[in-house]
């Protein structure tokens, strides 16, 4: 499958819309979550009449996954990729219940042995996930242990509404959203001053950001995709663990795993690119290894491997 490789994913432009999120939230806050699904799947089925980047995203991402691990029973069409949405708009759903505090914390299963030791010695870490699951849930755990707080950095500028209702529903949470637009040294250095004072930053690892100049190639799902530096750029400057988080749905609720990705991100000066292709074929398999077991928890709806940011020039893929 082929798309036209003249947009960076960031100028798409986002389509979901803020006041219609905050008015099914209501419906379900009200009336429950079958009325919040009825009114939820024409919108779905609307949007993905409407919006043929995501329709044709979707429909590539799960032809890649039937092809590479056979997940479903036939090949997926339209059925699958209606489902595929729905999931996504539920779980926009959850991130508003998960901020406001009214996720119901039964649902959410915790595995997050490997993070308690260092947050019990008051140090702090980076945290590699991707765009699965919902990773507000986290409040889950900010919850559940005083000494956690985490700040999750969010690429896009139209993204900032959605961010700003997620504030308003829960302002005093210890999971905070910081909009970057580049990981330059100053922002390096706020983030590194907070690991050292014990929080944690969470970076996507599936998405080049707009200003980022650098990525590296990786197989995912059987053809080579861009994936960002960022995450192992930034634990390697800041010389702290990095971790890795996927939150997925299971039964009626959702499980957050928690994994110690590498004890120290090394980037020799004169291997770096070597080093990075590395990590970012690490992240490539460990993420496969999540959509295989939950095939409709991935949210990337453009053109993953057809993208190409404007000032990508470095392929660094093993050979």
């Amino acid at each position: 499958m082929t798309h036209a490789r003249s947009q960076h994913w960031a100028q798409i432009g986002e389509s979901t819309s803020v006041g219609g999120i905050a008015f099914l939230c209501a419906i379900d806050r009200w009336l429950g979550r079958g009325p919040f699904r009825l009114c939820l799947y024409p919108v779905v089925l609307a949007h993905w009449l409407l919006n043929r980047t995501a329709r044709r995203a979707s429909l590539e991402y799960l032809s890649r996954l039937q092809d590479t691990h056979r997940v479903f029973d036939a090949a997926p069409g339209w059925r699958q990729s209606l489902r595929h949405l729905a999931t996504f708009a539920e779980t926009l759903l959850d991130k508003l219940l998960a901020t406001g505090g009214r996720y119901p914390s039964g649902r959410v299963r915790l595995q997050r042995d490997v993070m308690m030791h260092r947050i019990a010695s008051g140090q702090g870490g980076v945290i590699v996930t991707a765009h699965i699951g919902c990773l507000e849930l986290c409040q889950a755990l900010a919850d559940e242990v005083p000494g956690f707080h985490l700040t999750a950095l969010v690429h896009t500028a139209h993204a900032e509404d959605f961010n700003r209702l997620l504030r308003r529903l829960n302002p005093d949470s210890r999971v905070e959203l910081l909009q970057v637009t580049q990981l330059d040294a100053a922002m390096a250095m706020e983030l590194g001053r907070r690991v050292a004072a014990g929080e944690f930053i969470a970076i996507a690892g599936d998405r080049v950001p707009v200003g980022s100049a650098r990525s590296v190639r990786a197989d995912f799902l059987g053809a080579p995709a861009a994936f960002p530096i960022g995450p192992y750029v930034l634990a390697s400057a800041i010389g702290c663990p990095l971790y890795a988080m996927a939150c997925t749905h299971e039964g009626d609720g959702y499980r957050v795993r928690f994994e110690q990705f590498s004890e120290r991100v090394v980037l020799p000066r004169n291997a770096r690119d070597a080093a990075l292709a590395e990590q970012a074929a690490r992240f490539s398999a460990w993420l496969e290894e999540q959509v295989r077991h939950a095939p409709y928890d991935w949210f990337n709806f453009f053109p993953f491997w057809d993208q190409q940011h404007p000032q990508d020039r470095h392929d660094a893929s093993p050979r």
